[in-house]
């Protein structure tokens, strides 16, 4: 139970820690264009997300996958800001299939590659323990939680300024998925290593 409680919690705030918010970051662009009526959507879209997480994190542990990781530094924020960008993109766009359609992969492929980028630390936390398939899954369950919870204050948020302050949801969508990009530009030429 003791291993249960440290990888579920080491899941948690690999997501919720304030020091590495691009997890955070990546889940507002990728959320930010749904409310409560899409939440079915959103569910899928952050268990794919976590799939592909997990699914990194097994061929790392499994030592099947080896990244350098200044080439993951570097392209966690460029998912984010493809995210936001697309979001911006289709804004206008009246044929939510084809955004969903989107962000279902985007959801799949970045989340192999925000993995690898926590892949080095819990290689760490397992050691050189046998066992890994178990907390691979323990951590899982962390992050998906810890993503539900981000998710759904994302969609609170949303539902607050859309329909108390009364932005349109395209404004919204714009002003957010600009901010994201703001945010994560400094990080993305932080990681520029060539």
């Amino acid at each position: 139970m003791d291993s249960l409680t440290f990888f579920l919690k080491e899941g948690l705030f690999h997501v919720l820690d304030w020091n590495a918010y691009d997890h955070i970051l990546f889940l507002v662009a990728l959320a930010v264009v749904y409310d409560f009526k899409n939440w079915k959507k959103l569910i899928w879209l952050i268990s794919l997300f976590t799939i592909g997480h997990t699914l990194s994190l097994i061929l790392a542990a499994y030592k099947i996958v080896s990244v350098d990781p200044k080439w993951i530094e570097f392209l966690i924020p460029v998912t984010i800001i493809i995210t936001a960008v697309v979001n911006i993109l289709y804004v206008k766009n009246t044929t939510k299939q084809v955004k969903t359609n989107t962000n279902l992969v985007f959801a799949l492929f970045f989340g192999l590659i925000h993995g690898l980028g926590f892949s080095g630390y819990f290689k760490m936390l397992i050691g050189t323990s046998e066992s890994k398939f178990l907390p691979l899954l323990e951590f899982a369950l962390g992050v998906e939680i810890a993503q539900i919870i981000v998710v759904l204050i994302i969609l609170i948020l949303g539902f607050i300024f859309q329909t108390l302050f009364r932005f349109s949801k395209r404004d919204y969508i714009l002003i957010i998925s600009s901010i994201v990009i703001g945010v994560v530009l400094p990080i993305l030429k932080a990681t520029i290593f060539w």
